[in-house]
């Protein structure tokens, strides 16, 4: 896996209290810092706690580089939904009152120029789940930077709804499908670490009983698509009283690798 320079947003679990001392050296340095959110206020600034009797505040104009409306500002369901998360961050300033001021901003932007100019079609890279809608799913890959997973990019096997593959939270790793650099969008692909036809047909052989996913039934009854797994589906003859996603044990009765099919019988 080649190198990615900046990481999703709690891809690592890890706090430790820092010390004054610690965070003074970060804003120096201009380090790339991650904590969690403890609270974000009234008027939707956020607050981390560093250990120690230490805080610090990313103030809202400062929380996103990217989600931002007309005035600049994030929305404050944004700003509220980044409580109890971790979030990556550099070390500003010192305010009057001995706390840090924190920007996530700066980390997106940094992030964007690496998608602009770094980021490169095919790479694989670390994700973590952000959201889940009924055609896709939205994957942070690194500085609060967000890639789309088209649903027909998340396995061979068709499935209805996403959250069938993968759940909110859920750390894997993905494949830049596309880039668009003017628009800063970027499509993902998770099928194509799951394992070429041939990979997966080596798994089976002629003759054995397996379980497997009835997915599509074609409506003329014809047959029915059964998963064996997420990217290796067989056809078997069609069977009544078999629904979507219903656990059913098939025979294979044959693989046939020039065409990249599987002949099945539903038992």
């Amino acid at each position: 896996m080649e190198y990615q320079r900046f990481i999703p947003e709690g891809w690592e679990e890890n706090f430790r209290p820092m010390s004054k001392d610690y965070l003074d050296k970060a804003m120096q340095a201009g380090n790339i810092m991650q904590g969690v959110v403890k609270k974000c206020d009234s008027n939707y600034n956020l607050h981390v706690d560093f250990g120690n009797n230490i805080t610090g505040i990313i103030p809202r104009e400062e929380v996103e580089a990217v989600n931002v409306d007309e005035t600049g500002f994030p929305k404050p369901n944004i700003c509220m939904s980044k409580v109890n998360q971790y979030v990556q961050f550099k070390v500003k300033d010192i305010d009057e009152r001995d706390k840090y001021i924190l920007s996530r901003k700066e980390v997106g932007k940094e992030a964007l120029k690496w998608v602009r100019n770094e980021l490169q079609e095919g790479q694989i890279v670390n994700g973590i789940v952000k959201s889940i809608r009924p055609y896709g799913v939205f994957i942070e890959i690194g500085g609060g930077i967000v890639g789309l997973l088209h649903i027909e990019d998340i396995s061979v096997a068709r499935i209805k709804t996403p959250i069938e593959r993968l759940k909110i939270g859920q750390k894997a790793n993905f494949v830049v499908k596309s880039i668009d650099r003017k628009n800063e969008r970027i499509l993902l692909s998770y099928k194509e670490l799951l394992g070429t036809w041939e990979e997966n047909a080596k798994k089976f052989e002629e003759g054995s009983t397996v379980s497997g996913i009835a997915r599509e039934i074609e409506k003329s009854k014809n047959g029915i698509f059964v998963e064996l797994t997420p990217n290796l589906v067989g056809l078997a003859e069609y069977k009544d009283g078999i629904e979507y996603g219903q656990n059913v044990n098939v025979y294979i009765k044959k693989i046939i690798p020039e065409k990249k099919k599987v002949k099945l019988v539903i038992i």
